[in-house]
């Protein structure tokens, strides 16, 4: 069983930065697919990013492209997710998810992975 967990939410003004980190205690990530969720309250669960395992191609939704970056951070063994330019609507509690070796073209579905974190709340607020 992998066990991700996330850290590095929390508040954060309009226009900020964030970085989010996802880890797996005692297991590389190296060619593990991860994809970032987040699910505002009262809102449907929404696909942020996906970083392929297989060839490290990153894919973003469309609400996300050019101000938020994921990659693989190998000496700590952990993907990051930076946001940038952060606004409001982006606050909600953000996901990792992981699946190894998983083929990606986009932003997969939600219930495409296998394994995924407890969530950590991103909060943009003036």
């Amino acid at each position: 069983q992998v066990r991700l967990v996330e850290s590095g939410g929390g508040l954060v003004q309009p226009g900020g930065s964030l970085r989010l980190s996802c880890a797996a205690p005692g297991i590389r990530l190296d060619d593990y697919t991860i994809g970032w969720f987040r699910q505002a309250p009262g809102k449907e669960r929404e696909g942020v990013s996906s970083l392929s395992g297989v060839d490290s191609s990153a894919y973003y939704a469309d609400s996300v492209k050019g101000r938020f970056t994921t990659g693989r951070d190998n000496a700590w063994n952990r993907v990051y997710l930076q946001m940038n330019n952060l606004r409001h609507e982006d606050t909600a509690v953000y996901y990792c998810t992981g699946s190894r070796r998983m083929k990606v073209a986009g932003v997969p579905s939600w219930n495409e992975y296998d394994y995924w974190g407890q969530g950590t709340q991103v909060t943009v607020s003036s």
